[in-house]
């Protein structure tokens, strides 16, 4: 007689839905018999710009030592990111993709009887790890599709552990000042740690965002979340860090699986780094991309949530999964987020000039109004 493995498992775990990741080029061309060099993805905030050639040459030059483990310690890279961020390497944990520190905080601080603060029509992640390790989620109210900070420190109690905070936010873009962060980081209380998650932080202008590691120094209970997936184009790799004060990176670190960034990750990111010219470049393609796909979707008669990330939520006034699924037979591939409170929205990343064309073609055509 079997067991019933689902009713054995953890109170928090029975619950959860598995996450749903943007559907794959290769998934759709099966599903619909449609040419996989006629699909287009816009679903997963990647980089459309392809990798750059000091990244493709590291990688070249690790392959020869496939047969080793990688450095478990990621000497390297944590000292780049030491020099590049200015800190100290003890003040660095390596994750496999940032997701990976996100599970690790939440393995490290939560618990049952213990809570984690987020906002509503925040990344999906934070009340994933939240529940899984069966904490409680405390969910603040978003404000204008942000964050609203005040009401999330109103929800800070003697439980709480961890706050999760995205600059800018996913899915909505939405993003927050230098002096709305300060604030906050001011009255929240010293045993609470902050993860300020900035996986889209590279392709901020001007001082529009905060940059979370000008606040490091004053509080040592803030940590600092970021990736390589993004503005680095690396996604396919999984690499991300974090930066905080050494003793949480002492006791992540104790959490941590070792090897959990493997060498090829390691090889690339650190080339990443050195190739600033390729992160300046992917900054301002987005930014053309971003005001081409505004423009369209303008002509289109379409609003949307300002957005400082490489994505734009549009606005369709209308349940959005029906036009997602037409979106697939047109073979554009964009990510439907009801799952986030949001069902009247799409998520659209910024693609090339040729994708976003291609998507506002179809989606007009889809909406009848082309």
């Amino acid at each position: 007689m079997s067991g019933d493995f689902l009713a054995l498992a953890q109170p928090g775990v029975q619950k959860l839905s598995p996450y749903v990741p943007g559907k794959p080029v290769d998934e759709l061309a099966r599903e619909l018999g449609i040419d996989p060099a006629r699909i287009i993805k816009l679903a997963s905030n990647e980089n459309p710009s392809g990798p750059g050639p000091n990244v493709l040459k590291a990688l070249n030059d690790a392959l020869a030592e496939l047969t080793r483990y990688p450095d478990g310690n990621g000497f390297e890279l944590k000292q780049r990111l030491s020099q590049a961020c200015g800190v100290n390497a003890e003040q660095v944990t390596l994750g496999n993709g940032s997701n990976d520190i996100l599970e690790i905080v939440a393995r490290a601080y939560l618990a049952p009887g213990l809570n984690a603060v987020f906002s509503e029509h925040a990344f999906a992640i934070y009340p994933i790890v939240t529940q899984a390790v069966g904490a409680r989620a405390h969910v603040a109210k978003a404000r204008n599709w942000g964050h609203d900070l005040p009401a999330m420190l109103a929800l800070i109690d003697s439980h709480t552990r961890v706050v999760f905070i995205a600059n800018p936010n996913n899915p909505t873009g939405t993003w927050f000042g230098a002096d709305a962060l300060a604030d906050f980081l001011a009255q929240v209380p010293k045993n609470v740690l902050v993860v300020l998650d900035e996986a889209y932080i590279e392709y901020a202008e001007g001082t529009d965002l905060p940059d979370g590691l000008d606040f490091l120094n004053d509080y040592p209970n803030l940590l600092v979340s970021r990736t390589f997936s993004k503005a680095y184009g690396l996604a396919s790799l999984r690499v991300g860090y974090a930066l905080s004060s050494p003793v949480v990176a002492d006791v992540l670190n104790r959490v941590r699986q070792p090897f959990n960034v493997n060498s090829l990750a390691l090889a690339a990111a650190c080339a990443a780094l050195d190739d600033t010219d390729y992160v300046a470049q992917s900054r301002r393609s987005n930014a053309s991309g971003m005001q081409q796909m505004e423009a369209g979707l303008r002509r289109i008669g379409l609003g949307w949530i300002p957005s400082r990330a490489n994505f734009i939520a549009v606005d369709l006034g209308q349940e959005a999964a029906p036009v997602y699924e037409a979106l697939l037979r047109e073979g554009v591939i964009v990510r439907p987020v009801g799952g986030y409170g949001m069902p009247n929205h799409l998520r659209v990343s910024i693609g090339l000039p040729a994708e976003n064309k291609r998507f506002l073609e179809a989606l007009s055509k889809v909406l009848g109004r082309g």
